[in-house]
């Protein structure tokens, strides 16, 4: 959810004296960190608990030292061990009169119990969402021994996601590796008896008047023996700059041992207004204060809605490219430092990947952050993958999926790059239970967060069923579709079932080891674009997937992976990477004409098109840039090139505009690089300047 509390010394200290892991981004400054050295033991006949393994008489000599933050899946010593492995340290604590100390874990895959000090305080089931317990009464002054044990198993019916109940040779997997461990930070953090225990905040803009509104719901919590009245104090700022707001905030009692909830709103002038979107990223911050206790969050002002069969953002039609990621990459497993993040979210900005369905699971929230940041729409989705309709209809599965879900919309829904919500992907969705399990799960998460767009990807659509009441998109605000191939027919037809919904290709794509090997993948992509760019309807096309990744499903190749990627493993560029990037850019480059000048020097005259078809949206602030010619091997020194940065006119989809470049020296060709005002380059293309053979990225 992007709070931040007060900055502590403990926190610098951790920060100075573990560099490595402040890879792990942790987004409470108070935080103390329980990164870095952990014992560690694998339980593979699971007599952890019975031999009292978190007791503090138990001998150590016998277990292992790991780095935490640890996916044991991946380390050489335990690789691809399924089972429970427990983890154990001490830390030294202080306590102090009138506070709360909250034990953190952003995620542990998959089911996880908590001990301290020889108790059992704790457990949580799900392995990609965050969760806490309070650890006051158990803690002691001097040294605390905690103790952890993970279990990664699911490789059985009953985990959300896990395996299917329907006896059926290698259903049991899930598409993608379960990579177990403390995946994400551990660290403590203290609280006053009365704190606030999560914002959410809801903007409305008004964009014919530039104005919006700001909700705040803040969530305190009294841990204290009486009934509490907090005042409630709000600042805002953009930029490090306050912005002016005057705030009604009612004064709520909260009760001993208590939560309650305190709604404030505030108007904005024209003036302080600045929307969130691809290509302009603005964020505010947001400072809540009660006697005590401080906590802040981040946020942006942006109108996301459907009309009729198209996606509006700040009431501008837009259609986008996107990819599927699935969290893995050689030696990490599921762990996602920030360097890692940075890597990938910029090569799949670059490639023309703005609108993801990401994964069917709940990934770092350091990728949200870079997300909000740099300008991208994700639809995020929890737990549901391929459950069977047995499972749909068990109160226990849907107990699970519940918590899961809230757990990620708790984290999530302050963050504008979060356009909306999945309920599951590829389940029988034209079964009863199938069509029970989407109405029920949309309506509890809009009780959650109303102010999202609600969707599940279906494999279903593709066989055509008959009536719109004969599959659960009819629930939707938009229509997501897993189609591979036949993609003309099948767009059509969901079409004709839904005419007043937006379809979203949540994946489609193809292996590249197919027949035809990678070029098989360009050659595909370029067949999608032929038929999708006809069908106005069409908002959003994600590839699966940005990379190759490690499974133990069936199809799996011998080593491992699964290589469908614009990248392989490590991140090495296919040439479907380079013609997504084409194909998928919002603007087309034309040359017109070429003329020859005296002295050497002439002029280009290229046009620059925002496309109509797909993707499309709106254009501001895009930069045209000159650099060396492609041939600079065989060029002369004295024939370079004349370097040039030129501000392309803001073009909604469809308009054109002609812009003249001079060229110096006689090279035979020019290479044109478009960038996004946010410095992203997501097109680069040869113009030939021997003759007047017009060239274009079309």
């Amino acid at each position: 959810m992007h709070l931040f509390r007060k900055l502590t010394f403990a926190f610098l200290l951790c920060t100075l004296v573990y560099p490595l892991y402040a890879q792990y981004a942790i987004r409470q400054p108070n935080a103390v960190p329980l990164h870095g050295e952990w014992l560690f033991a694998l339980d593979p006949a699971n007599m952890g608990e019975a031999g009292n393994w978190f007791a503090d008489n138990q001998p150590t000599n016998r277990w292992d030292k790991v780095t935490v933050p640890h996916c044991f899946s991946v380390d050489r010593r335990y690789q691809f061990y399924t089972g429970k492995v427990w983890y154990r340290r001490t830390f030294p604590w202080q306590p102090t009169a009138g506070k709360r100390v909250l034990l953190h874990f952003d995620a542990s895959f998959y089911a996880t119990t908590i001990y301290l000090n020889n108790q059992k305080i704790g457990t949580h089931e799900g392995g990609y969402t965050p969760f806490h317990v309070d650890i006051t009464s158990q803690l002691k002054a001097g040294e605390n021994l905690l103790v952890v044990s993970v279990d990664n198993n699911t490789w059985k019916p009953g985990s959300i996601p896990g395996a299917k109940d329907n006896n059926q040779v290698n259903d049991p997997f899930m598409g993608w590796i379960n990579y177990g461990g403390l995946i994400r930070p551990v660290y403590l953090t203290t609280e006053a008896e009365t704190y606030l225990e999560n914002l959410k905040v809801e903007t409305l803009p008004d964009l014919a008047k530039g104005t919006a509104t700001v909700r705040l719901r803040a969530r305190i919590r009294n841990a204290s023996g009486q009934p509490v009245s907090p005042k409630l104090t709000i600042n805002l700022a953009r930029q490090g700059q306050p912005v002016a707001a005057v705030w009604k905030t009612p004064v709520v009692s909260v009760p001993a041992g208590q939560t309650a909830l305190i709604d404030a709103e505030a108007s904005l002038k024209a003036a302080d207004v600045k929307l969130w979107g691809l290509d302009t990223p603005n964020l505010y911050n947001l400072t809540a204060t009660i006697t005590g206790d401080t906590l802040r969050t981040r946020f942006g002002i942006r109108k996301v809605e459907v009309k009729g069969v198209q996606l509006l953002l700040n009431g501008q039609p837009i259609k986008a490219a996107g990819g599927n990621r699935v969290v893995d990459y050689p030696g990490l497993g599921s762990l996602e430092p920030e360097w890692l993040v940075e890597k990938d979210f910029r090569l799949m900005k670059e490639a023309g990947m703005e609108l993801h369905r990401l994964t069917h699971y709940t990934p770092s929230e350091s990728i949200y952050d870079w997300a909000d940041e740099n300008g991208m729409l994700i639809i995020t989705e929890a737990g549901n993958w391929q459950l069977t309709p047995r499972q749909m209809d068990s109160d226990t599965i849907r107990a699970k999926f519940r918590q899961q879900f809230r757990e990620m919309a708790e984290r999530d829904w302050n963050h504008p790059c979060v356009i909306a919500y999945s309920v599951g992907n590829e389940y029988l969705s034209e079964q009863p239970a199938g069509q029970r399990w989407t109405k029920d799960m949309i309506a509890f998460a809009r009780e959650l967060d109303p102010t999202r767009l609600y969707t599940f990807a279906s494999m279903r659509l593709n066989i055509l069923p008959k009536k719109p009441e004969d599959e659960a998109s009819q629930y939707c605000d938009f229509v997501s579709t897993n189609t591979y191939g036949n993609h003309l027919n099948i767009l059509k037809h969901i079409h004709s079932l839904y005419p007043d919904k937006p379809i979203f290709i949540s994946e489609y794509g193809t292996r590249a080891d197919g027949p035809n090997g990678e070029a098989g993948q360009v050659t595909h992509l370029d067949k999608f674009l032929s038929d999708v760019r006809q069908l106005p309807y069409v908002i959003g096309a994600s590839w699966w997937s940005f990379n190759d990744y490690q499974s133990r499903h069936h199809g799996t190749n011998p080593n491992g992976y699964r290589p469908w990627g614009l990248v392989g493993p490590e991140r090495e560029l296919r040439p479907l990477y380079k013609a997504h990037q084409t194909g998928m850019a919002p603007l087309t480059v034309e040359k017109l004409r070429f003329e020859q000048g005296p002295e050497g020097v002439h002029k280009l005259t290229v046009r620059i098109t925002a496309r109509n078809d797909f993707p499309a949206y709106a254009l501001k602030g895009y930069r045209l840039r000159t650099g060396q010619p492609a041939d600079l091997q065989t060029a002369s020194p004295t024939r370079k090139s004349m370097t040039g940065d030129f501000l392309i006119p803001d073009l909604q989809p469809g308009q054109s505009t002609d812009l003249t470049i001079p060229v110096q020296g006689f090279d035979k060709t020019l290479t044109i690089d478009i960038s996004k005002p946010t410095g992203f380059h997501i097109l680069s293309q040869q113009v030939d300047l021997t003759n007047d053979t017009r060239t274009s990225n079309r």
